[in-house]
C-alpha cells in the first residue's frame, strides 16, 4: 500500500462529500472547485470509490454522489485501498528495494492498522470543530410536484361554429 497524492485528494473528496450531503447529492464539480482539483480526476477517483461500494451515484439534474455508507462505517484504510493499486516495480528498483522491502512492507502495515482504525465520521467531526464552513446548496434542485400546476389556456380562436363561420365572413 503506499499512500498516494492520489490517497490524500480521495480523503480531501470524501470529507467534503460527508459534509455537504445532507443536502442531497453532491456534484463532483462543486467539489473539485472547493478542492482545487480537476474534474477529470476526481471522476477517476469516484469511480474506483463506486465500484468498492464507498460512494454512490445518482444521475440527471440534481445528481451527484453520496456516501455508500455511513461515514462511521467507513474508514480512511477503506478510501486509500479503493484508490491505490499496487504499482508494478522494474526489475531493477526491486533490486534496490531489496535491502529494505522487509522495512517498508512493515511500515506499509502498521500505516494501514493505523488508518483503519480512523473513521470518516471523526475526520468529519474534526473539520466541523475547526470551524470549516458548510454552505448551503447554491444549486437549484428540481423536483417533481406533487400536484401538477394547472394554468388556464387562453385563446383569441372562436368558441362556436357559429363564431368560426362569422369569423369568415368578416364579422368576427
Amino acid at each position: 500500500m503506499r499512500m498516494s497524492t492520489k490517497s490524500r485528494f480521495a480523503l480531501q473528496a470524501m470529507i467534503d462529500l460527508a459534509l455537504r450531503e445532507r443536502s442531497g447529492p453532491v456534484a463532483l464539480a462543486q467539489i473539485a472547485a472547493r478542492q482545487g482539483v480537476s474534474l477529470s480526476y476526481l471522476e477517476q477517483l469516484f469511480s474506483r470509490l463506486r465500484r468498492a461500494g464507498l460512494v454512490e451515484s445518482t444521475r440527471g439534474p440534481g445528481g451527484g454522489y453520496t456516501l455508500g455508507r455511513r461515514p462511521v462505517d467507513l474508514s480512511a484504510a477503506d478510501i486509500v485501498n479503493a484508490v491505490e493499486d499496487e504499482a508494478s516495480e522494474d526489475a531493477e528498483a526491486a533490486q534496490r528495494m531489496q535491502l529494505t522491502r522487509e522495512l517498508w512492507a512493515d511500515l506499509d502495515q502498521v500505516m494501514l492498522r493505523h488508518l483503519a482504525t480512523v473513521p470518516l465520521q471523526q475526520l468529519v467531526d474534526e473539520q466541523r470543530a475547526r470551524g470549516v464552513a458548510v454552505e448551503a446548496s447554491t444549486a437549484p434542485r428540481r423536483a417533481i410536484a406533487a400536484t401538477p400546476v394547472v394554468r388556464p389556456v387562453r385563446s383569441n380562436a372562436p368558441n362556436s361554429v357559429f363564431a368560426f363561420g362569422q369569423s369568415f365572413a368578416g364579422r368576427g
